[in-house]
């Protein structure tokens, strides 16, 4: 297969990490992987419906807005991936199957259904190595000026999946390393805006703390990762209501 037909990106396309207040004065370094339901030119739909595309398997709907909010209110550094983790899911290895899922929930992908090993290398290389590289970057060159780095990551979720209701509206996730996450939930238990869950609707079991464990718990770094119902976030309001809570929940459980 020559190079051309295994090039990712290009001109047109841009580059694949996006970083927002780079210089931001917060210790909080604010991550959404699934920001957005963008596909390389070069890929076209991948055999998908626009009701797809749109839909959660493609992005978190509402999660980028989220994470802007916080950033803005807080000054953190937000780092998101600008294309659609159908092409590359950047909280998964590139040994896990859903890196570049063939399958998500209901749909089939037909654009991932005969990925050869040349064609997985060069999703990863286009899109997974630079979006974790640029993190990387961030917080060596944050540790080098005496700032500290807690990392958070950005999350939104399906109200049904595969037919079951989900009661939970925000979950607060961690893996082996809770300090930041149990400040979140004591600070989220005084309050009755939301149901609040701990590694909920996902956990480290389902393999969703690839980015925690890869920029957190191998640095010494607190982290969490926020999941939030995404037919609360599907407009301005809510995303800023939703915002305004968490940006609370997290000062005080930095602050603890």
């Amino acid at each position: 297969m020559v190079l051309d037909q295994l090039r990712v990106l290009g001109e047109a396309d841009g580059e694949c990490v996006a970083v927002e207040r780079q210089n931001g004065v917060s210790p909080l370094l604010v991550i959404c992987e699934h920001a957005s339901r963008l596909l390389p030119v070069r890929f076209g739909t991948l055999g998908l419906s626009e009701e797809a595309l749109n839909s959660h398997i493609a992005w978190d709907p509402g999660a980028l807005a989220v994470a802007r909010e916080i950033s803005q209110a807080l000054d953190a550094t937000l780092v998101y991936q600008r294309f659609s983790r159908l092409i590359y899911d950047c909280n998964r290895p590139p040994e896990a199957a859903g890196a570049m899922p063939g399958k998500s929930e209901v749909y089939d992908i037909p654009g991932n259904a005969t990925l050869s090993d040349a064609d997985k290398q060069a999703r990863t290389e286009a899109l997974y190595i630079p979006f974790h590289d640029a993190i990387r970057a961030l917080i060596r060159d944050r540790t080098a000026q005496g700032q500290e780095t807690i990392i958070v990551t950005v999350h939104s979720f399906t109200p049904v999946y595969y037919g079951k209701t989900r009661a939970v509206e925000i979950g607060i996730l961690h893996d082996s390393d809770s300090r930041l996450a149990d400040g979140m939930l004591a600070a989220a238990a005084g309050t009755s805006h939301y149901k609040v869950e701990r590694n909920e609707p996902y956990g480290p079991a389902d393999g969703v703390t690839h980015t925690l464990v890869l920029h957190g718990l191998s640095n010494g770094l607190r982290n969490v990762m926020i999941e939030v119902r995404n037919d609360l976030i599907a407009d301005q309001a809510g995303q800023g209501v939703v915002a305004s809570y968490l940006t609370r929940l997290l000062q005080q459980s930095m602050d603890a």
